[in-house]
């Protein structure tokens, strides 16, 4: 049952509305318009009945919103092929006064459509009596239709004053990023207890597999097929596939479940067209509540709508520990909970539950010197904790620049290449929240149980901005578990944002290939300066070398010499000889790109360079995409030699110290058999597996010198020198 509480002003501006209710109450006379005072409105959602018919089935998927204000401060959840629904959600709403009516809009939804309207109404809160449960019946109208019968919806609710209280409310959130990096949330009001336990009930991982005879949408016969996936919030998107009608995909994408009864997850089938609006293939549904759990289902679902089946499989697992606690009930300074964690990731258990690699707790303590966002002077922050698509909040402090929350998160790490971010955030009544600042920190650089002030950054995580936040972060993981994940894909996060052509992000990424280019352009010109005997005693040396290589050769010399460049740089590294520097031409670019983000955030009708090539954004978004790929590339690869991210680099030593030995024992023709007799017979052997590059993979893991720029972690000012103290470490 969903139960939301939300804080809403009302406006000065008269609303005019329509008062077609019944109610068991009388109206409330005493309370005169005006009234400063706060009020609650509990209101309980109970059903719907005779709803009108959008669908082809003559069914309708409805859901409600309630509005005060112009503002939404409810949503129901969707109840599938209905007209008669039956909701008993609740809700918990805080008005500043009763002038506003509460308006109910119903909607039918069409996943990838535009949602139809269903009706609405008005409720005027002045006829409610206070502290006095009331049961009202709404009749739904169209404006431009009155007298079209539309349904009702039942309502019970209970009006009572309040005198300014605080409520303390914890909510889950999804990401509906803009232009300008500002969200809508969707809040879950949750009891103490609940707090303290795990937030989503399940994970639901779904594998998909193939498409088969997809219907033709192009004028070649064929088609550019994906697919989109929802269940909620969440939503995924599949790579495309071109120029088939049999697609194989083999992606993997997880959702969280938060109903117990399972719920319904939206797949569309989509034709890519480059240029116009892709064509709609398809559609089709899985209900989960109908699956067992603990258990993979195969499932072969006809598109409707459309032709074809798309192939899926779908496992239901118990939920991750993912929880919310205040500071005084903290699971590593319980001693049993202690060691139950220190035991789950010992190096005994490497084979048990390889998804499961380590434990992750963060203390959200305080912030200090915020920006001012308010026009009070003031600001009312509240901070979002993010590790890979698990999202959550902590309770908003009002009218406060140094705001202390005192909340615990904890978290799962799937990946222990995974990056925690933690944003900070301004609410806002009327409009959607303002960012603050942002740290993003890598989860194998943190110090176990140190009181750290982090320096906030801008939306690009490039320079700093007003204000530091304090964190206390432990991480526990088991080093051979989070070595094997390192060999499979990343996690896929879920649809955020399209990918927007910059002209500063396509001048960057140019640069930055070309800057890898050039390494390779220099290595060809010193060697051909070897032939041109430029430097003699230079030549001489290396055509000794390449005489004395090519009559020795063998082929494990190749992973040994790579193995050697990675020791001479860490003995270079340890000895205070590094020769890493500081990527300032990157910093200097990701300023020039936040300048312009900042500068289309404020005159967004402006007309520039972006628009006099429209016609061919898309090609340039690819070309873009296609840059900072390439270049990310040959930068991994420098990093992973410049020991960037030690445990990456020492996980490259041993297996190329594997690598040298297998070569060195075994002949070449003996592994080359092996690979192949592997390769042809995978799919045999595993048919629904996903394919992916072991190498690629742990690349992937490598950050490349954009990242590396954002993740760095600025000094505090010497005003805000944190309270440090150790435990014990834990790593």
């Amino acid at each position: 049952m969903l139960d939301t509480c939300k804080l809403k002003s009302a406006c000065n501006l008269p609303f005019v509305y329509d008062k077609k209710i019944n109610t068991a109450g009388t109206s409330n006379a005493d309370v005169p318009l005006a009234d400063p005072g706060m009020y609650q409105l509990d209101i309980t959602l109970r059903r719907g009945q005779s709803l009108a018919a959008r669908d082809r089935g003559g069914t309708s998927d409805p859901y409600v919103k309630f509005k005060i204000g112009g503002k939404e401060v409810f949503r129901s959840k969707i109840i599938h092929k209905n007209l008669n629904p039956v909701w008993e959600e609740k809700a918990c709403i805080l008005v500043e006064h009763l002038r506003e009516p509460l308006y109910i809009k119903v909607f039918d939804y069409d996943f990838g459509l535009q949602d139809d309207f269903m009706g609405s109404a008005f409720l005027d809160l002045t006829q409610l009596e206070l502290n006095r449960p009331t049961d009202v019946t709404l009749t739904l109208k169209d404006p431009h239709y009155p007298d079209h019968y539309l349904g009702v919806i039942l309502l019970s609710i209970i009006l009572t004053p309040k005198e300014g209280e605080h409520r303390d409310v914890t909510m889950l959130m999804r990401k509906s990023w803009k232009r300008s990096s500002k969200f809508q949330t969707q809040s879950l009001r949750l009891s103490d207890v609940h707090r303290k336990s795990q937030l989503w009930r399940g994970i639901v991982s779904i594998t998909l597999i193939e498409g088969r005879d997809l219907k033709a949408m192009d004028s070649n016969g064929l088609s550019d097929p994906y697919v989109k996936f929802r269940l909620g919030h969440q939503k995924y998107k599949s790579k495309i596939m071109p120029k088939t009608l049999n697609p194989q995909w083999r992606e993997q994408f997880d959702f969280h479940l938060y109903e117990e009864k399972g719920g319904i997850i939206d797949i569309t089938a989509w034709d890519k067209d480059a240029g116009k609006r892709d064509d709609f293939i398809g559609r089709c549904q899985v209900d989960l509540s109908a699956l067992s759990r603990e258990q993979t289902h195969k499932l072969e679902l006809q598109l409707e709508e459309g032709e074809g089946h798309l192939v899926l499989l779908v496992t239901l697992t118990a939920s991750a520990t993912v929880s919310i606690s205040d500071l005084s009930v903290s699971s590593l300074e319980d001693q049993k909970e202690r060691e139950e964690i220190l035991r789950r990731y010992s190096p005994l258990r490497i084979f048990h539950n390889l998804k499961d690699v380590g434990f992750l707790q963060v203390k959200v303590i305080r912030a200090e010197g915020l920006m001012v966002a308010d026009v009070t002077g003031k600001s009312d922050p509240f901070c979002v904790v993010e590790l890979n698509n698990d999202r959550l909040l902590t309770h908003t402090v009002y009218k406060n620049l140094n705001p202390e929350w005192n909340k615990i998160f904890t978290f799962n790490i799937k990946d222990i290449h995974s990056v925690l971010e933690v944003t900070v955030y301004d609410e806002d009544r009327d409009r959607s929240a303002d960012f603050l600042g942002k740290v993003a920190i890598p989860l194998l650089s943190i110090q176990n149980g140190e009181q750290k002030a982090y320096v906030l950054k801008n939306k690009q995580l490039t320079g700093p901005t007003k204000g530091v936040i304090y964190l206390e972060i432990d991480v526990i993981f088991n080093a051979v578990k989070a070595s094997l994940r390192t060999l499979i894909p990343k996690e896929q996060k879920y649809i955020e944002e399209e990918n927007r052509l910059s002209k500063q992000l396509l001048l960057r990424n140019f640069i930055r290939m070309k800057r890898c280019v050039m390494v390779l352009v220099n290595a060809a010109y010193y060697v051909n300066s070897c032939f041109d005997w430029d430097s003699p005693p230079r030549s001489l040396a290396a055509f000794v070398l390449f005489l004395f290589v090519v009559w020795n050769f063998e082929l494990y010399m190749i992973p040994l010499v790579l193995l050697l460049l990675l020791t001479w740089n860490y003995f270079l590294i340890i000895s205070g000889k590094d020769n890493r520097q500081r990527d300032t031409v990157v910093e200097d670019m990701l300023e020039d790109e936040e300048e312009e983000d900042d500068k289309d955030d404020k005159d967004s009708e402006k007309k520039g360079f972006i628009n006099k090539i429209y016609a061919i954004q898309e090609v340039c978004i690819s070309v873009q995409n296609i840059l900072d790929e390439v270049a990310s590339f040959g930068e991994r690869i420098k990093n992973t030699f410049n020991w960037t991210v030690p445990f990456l680099s020492w996980l490259a030593i041993v297996a190329l110290c594997v690598f040298t030995v297998i070569l060195y024992f075994i002949p070449l023709r003996y592994i080359v058999l092996v690979w192949g007799i592997n390769k042809f017979t995978k799919k045999l052997r595993s048919p629904y597996a996903i394919d992916n590059n072991e190498l690629l993979d742990f690349l992937s893991r490598v950050p490349s010198d954009v990242q590396v720029v954002q993740y760095q972690e600025l000094k505090p000012d010497t005003s805000h020198s944190p309270c440090k103290r150790k435990k014990n470490n834990l790593g």
